[in-house]
């Protein structure tokens, strides 16, 4: 159950690693960096929360506007699919990172923390030999520059010394932590900061684990004992974290009683556990759960089966999947514990339990595997079609160019010399036209391909969440639509939208994809929906020549307490439940669509609660739809239908619209796209 204590151990420290590496790789503060700081400032907020979604999001976003380059990208799209445990994706986005050319001191550091993290990737995958082959170049390159970040090196220095152990390689293995120890204490000496030193107290820590994993305990005390004397040293720190000392120092408590108690020093071992037990950190359920490999060691069977007891529980609540590594941390102390304790029937139970978990992470290794295949082939599929569109157009516009310079040639030669063939030849020109028309019809039918790999960044899947129930879908009318919606959910706020470019075509999709970026980047910087409506207004209204615009009603609902701040920007006004009608259309104040007039201040609103209340939004080609008759579907229809509902989920009344609208049109092909969206927060 050391892995478990390693598990543990990894979720008190993933913090202090992201803040510390975050640190290093942030660039210079001249005024040329001014928009990449901003950038890594966003960046770094997320990686901080883990908000996983949200750091690809920025990705994509500050990519497109050069704020950020290929190779920050690829690090950081890297690093949220290694959290996400898609191993391949994350690899291969490791490795654009660093196959990249670096132009500046930024990407140069970005490229080491790349290699750090794709050896650390390939250790989890038991590529040991691989992680060696990433990293041990990149340390004797630092280490002989002299230039590299602490952060990096150590980085590297602890996957290389682990993958040596793992191949058995202990002496080498035990120069190299050595020499990751000596990098952590001059990091601390020349950078006193807090992040510094609980970086240095983690991956001093990590490396008495890795030790306590092999079972070399006398090896492992030592490191123990160095990473008791960090702690204590940034204990007396006037701005220490109170709670991360306390619950640190009680983690080395249950290491050191594991240890000593199989050193056979079982007294100290137990009065190290002593002071476990009263710590504050044993009464949660990570605490109770480490302190069984002790209980197990000392032979204390009973009190450990009496802690397993609630171990499904605990599982459950941590949100582990059955995986063999779990069957074997947590499933199999259980049974050993039951049995030592002299209780058969709950071992021969937990004996069944792992039988059928074997068959379950067998069942989800193989679904994951698969889900992540099919997820990398859709990607590079998407990948290699823009690729092609780009190629194709390019190619087009290099013939176009062609043909015109041929076409002027072949005419000013035969105007001069061959004036009376001018007619026939200009019809050959006419000719030559249309076959340039042809190609141009060629590419903005690519680029209509190229704005349905663009619409794949409308939300397909909606937050399992206790309390929320939202659901949205969207019917392009045509091939090319204007239509969006999103939503991003921020630990209990929700951020929703749902808007409608004017005009069609290419330009319609292209403007429908930059709003929704806009949406994304923005909601995930905490703004109110005035304030999000108010900065999307001034970014799309520069620079548009084509007057285009958008309307749309952007929401912010709180889950705890139900208020609902929202701003409409010209959009319909949604329906809301309840009320002596059960439902009715919400009053909406009268802002001006995005996009028209920069300078805009728009005015946002609010309600105290929408709780038990559902919130029905939707653009006009569901008013608007047209049977073969131009009839209208019409606003009273569509209420007339949400309060005889009799609602069961959003789902259930997006559906009913649908199949509504479809009947209504009676076969005739739909005027506008169609786009609904329903959300319900439970009293």
């Amino acid at each position: 159950m050391i892995s478990s204590l390693s598990h543990t151990f990894a979720r008190c420290a993933v913090a202090v690693l992201a803040a510390a590496l975050l640190a290093a790789c942030q660039p210079g503060h001249d005024a040329s960096s001014q928009a990449e700081s901003r950038a890594d400032s966003l960046i770094d907020e997320a990686v901080k929360n883990r908000q996983l979604d949200r750091v690809l999001a920025l990705c994509d976003s500050l990519e497109a506007l050069r704020q950020i380059s290929p190779i920050g990208a690829g690090l950081w799209r890297g690093w949220s699919h290694h959290r996400m445990r898609k191993y391949q994706q994350a690899e291969d986005y490791y490795r654009q990172a660093l196959e990249a050319t670096p132009h500046t001191a930024a990407d140069a550091e970005n490229q080491q923390l790349a290699a750090g993290y794709l050896a650390d990737l390939l250790y989890i995958v038991h590529d040991y030999e691989g992680a060696l082959r990433v990293a041990v170049p990149v340390v004797n390159r630092l280490e002989e520059q002299g230039n590299g970040t602490n952060d990096a090196i150590i980085m590297l220095l602890s996957s290389v010394g682990r993958c040596q152990m793992k191949l058995g390689r202990l002496d080498e293995a035990s120069a190299t932590f050595e020499s990751a120890y000596q990098h952590n204490l001059e990091a601390i000496r020349a950078d006193t900061s807090d992040a510094k030193l609980r970086n240095a107290i983690v991956h001093t820590g990590n490396v008495a684990i890795r030790y306590l994993n092999v079972k070399l305990f006398d090896q492992a005390e030592p490191w123990l004992g160095r990473t008791e004397e960090l702690l204590d040293r940034y204990a007396q720190r006037p701005d220490a974290t109170q709670r991360f000392v306390s619950e640190y120092r009680a983690r080395l408590h249950i290491y050191h009683a594991y240890s000593l108690e199989e050193l056979g020093r079982h007294d100290e071992a137990a009065e190290a556990y002593r002071l476990y037990q009263a710590s504050d950190y044993f009464q949660t359920d990570d605490g109770r759960s480490d302190a069984c490999e002790y209980l197990i060691a000392a032979h204390r069977y009973a009190e450990a089966a009496d802690i397993l007891a609630e171990l499904d529980r605990m599982m459950e609540q941590w949100g582990y999947q059955p995986t063999l590594d779990n069957i074997q941390s947590y499933l199999l102390p259980k049974y050993r514990a039951c049995k030592g304790a002299g209780r058969p029937d709950s071992a021969n139970a937990v004996a069944s339990q792992i039988c059928e978990a074997l068959d379950s992470a067998i069942a989800w290794q193989k679904n994951s595997d698969a889900a992540e295949l099919a997820t990398i082939y859709d990607t590079q599929q998407k990948e290699m079609t823009i690729t092609q569109q780009k190629a194709d157009l390019s190619h087009q516009q290099m013939m176009a160019t062609a043909i015109a310079f041929a076409l002027i040639t072949v005419f000013m030669v035969i105007y001069l010399l061959y004036r009376r063939r001018v007619h026939r030849q200009l019809q050959e020109a006419y000719d030559q036209l249309e076959q340039t028309t042809t190609a141009k019809e060629r590419i903005e039918s690519e680029l209509r391909i190229a704005r349905n790999i663009q619409m794949s960044m409308v939300p397909s899947v909606f937050p399992q969440r206790e309390g929320l129930d939202l659901y949205a879908s969207m019917a392009p009318a045509r091939e090319v639509g204007g239509d969006l919606y999103g939503y991003l959910l921020d630990g209990h706020r929700l951020y929703f939208c749902v808007g409608d470019v004017s005009g069609k075509g290419v330009p319609a999709s292209l403007f429908m994809a930059q709003t929704i970026r806009l949406f994304r980047t923005l909601a995930a910087q905490g703004m109110q929906p005035a304030e999000i409506v108010t900065r999307m207004n001034d970014a799309l209204a520069e620079d548009n020549e084509q007057g285009m615009f958008v309307t749309m009603f952007l929401g912010l609902v709180d889950l705890q307490s139900g208020r609902l701040r929202f701003c409409n920007a010209g959009h319909n006004p949604p329906v809301i439940g309840g009320g002596q009608h059960h439902g009715d259309f919400l009053s909406v104040k009268p802002n001006a669509p995005i996009g028209l007039w920069p300078g805009l201040c728009f005015e946002g609103e609010e309600i105290e609660s929408i709780k038990g209340k559902p919130l029905f939004i939707y653009t006009d080609g569901l008013n608007e739809a047209e049977n073969a008759s131009l009839e209208q579907f019409g606003e009273d229809r569509m209420l007339a239908i949400l309060r005889a509902l009799n609602f069961e989920n959003s789902r259930q009344v997006i559906e009913e619209l649908v199949r509504a609208v479809s009947a209504h049109r009676g076969g005739a092909e739909p005027n506008d796209d169609l786009t609904l969206m329903c959300l319900k927060v439970e009293a």
